[in-house]
């Protein structure tokens, strides 16, 4: 089935959710364009989701997609607690900043009968998942007013898991692709490949659309992925510097300098490996550390360290998310972006 069928758009290009860096306008663009929008709704409240996806539906009648997160939320652990902010005590330091007054929190809240309410008032047509699928009785709840399901699969094993748990259709992640990794049944990055190796596999082993992303950035990548089978393309980065996107000026100015072509996973801003932009926090501490607390826990001891620096208007405790390939990132409105993706699509045939 065409992606375009199955989710109800015009266009096969499907914009990334990408919480921190956009809300509802960036949705909205891309869903006007005939592309399908998305919202990310995993660091949330009820009432912002609820606010956000009234102000989609208030601005456009397309589908747009919601996106959350499926993982378990740990326990707080007092010793990796402060076992992490010994390792970030000469920054504290460095800041003036008391370690003692920094309250903890989560950050990112996984997938709830609560958010799910919130859905049911709305209804979105389609509604995408990060680190597997919730379980059995949410995900009922979401398909009763006929929404579509994706989620991400980072190797073949994955999608297959996917597509028998009630996936509608799999976004495979390749490696190069920014922010967080969707992987889920395995902590193992060595079974992470690139998406030009990953797309076709996948294609081969389940029989629902498969979406391409990671490290597309222009029509030629789209037409690239759409010649090896893939139904559309989810495309990031390539949004960031947008006028609709809510990037910020130290996380724009680091897209468009040199220091964008060195990208590395990352497990220190939230926990669980995410690719960004190599700054000083991943180059002293090293990029993947065991000292960082369980997702999603790791991000809260770094937020004052993050606002200080950015206030000086450096990102070296900041999240610089982005993929492999910075080409595509224009200074473009959404719209005009997702229709130039879209000519890769017609390319392709």
């Amino acid at each position: 089935m065409r992606i375009q069928d199955l989710l109800g758009i015009e266009l096969p290009i499907i914009q990334a959710p990408m919480a921190g860096v956009q809300g509802s306008a960036l949705a909205i663009a891309v869903s006007k364009a005939g592309g399908l929008g998305s919202l990310p709704c995993g660091m949330l409240s009820v009432e912002a989701m609820r606010k956000e996806m009234a102000a989609i539906k208030a601005q456009t009648k397309r589908p747009f997609n919601v996106n959350f997160f499926c993982h378990t939320q740990p326990e707080p652990n007092s010793e990796d607690e402060a076992a992490w902010r010994v390792a970030l005590s000469p920054y504290y330091e460095e800041y003036g900043i008391d370690p003692s007054a920094i309250a903890g929190g989560a950050g990112r809240l996984p997938f709830s009968a609560e958010a799910a309410d919130v859905l049911a008032e709305l209804e979105p047509a389609v509604v995408s998942f990060h680190y597997g699928l919730p379980e059995q009785g949410l995900l009922d709840q979401v398909k009763k007013w006929g929404a579509k399901i994706l989620s991400t699969a980072t190797t073949v094993d994955e999608a297959r898991w996917l597509e028998a748990h009630g996936a509608d259709a799999i976004i495979a992640q390749g490696l190069e692709a920014g922010g967080h990794r969707g992987i889920f049944l395995s902590e193992d990055l060595n079974t992470q490949v690139g998406t030009f190796a990953l797309l076709p596999q996948i294609v081969r082993a389940v029989n629902i659309p498969v979406i391409a992303a990671g490290g597309i950035a222009n029509a030629h990548g789209v037409a690239a992925a759409m010649s090896l089978g893939a139904a559309g393309v989810q495309v990031g980065t390539a949004y960031m510097l947008c006028p609709e996107a809510t990037t910020s000026a130290v996380h724009r100015a680091a897209i468009k300098s040199d220091s964008a072509i060195f990208t590395a996973l990352t497990n220190l801003f939230s926990g669980r490996p995410a690719r960004g932009i190599v700054n000083r926090l991943m180059r002293e501490l090293g990029p993947m550390s065991p000292v960082a607390p369980a997702f999603p826990l790791a991000s809260a001891a770094l937020a004052p360290l993050r606002a200080e620096a950015e206030r000086l208007g450096v990102g070296d405790f900041s999240p610089l998310w982005a993929g492999q390939n910075v080409s595509g990132c224009k200074e473009v409105p959404a719209t005009d972006l997702t229709f130039e993706l879209a000519k890769g699509a017609s390319e392709a045939h």
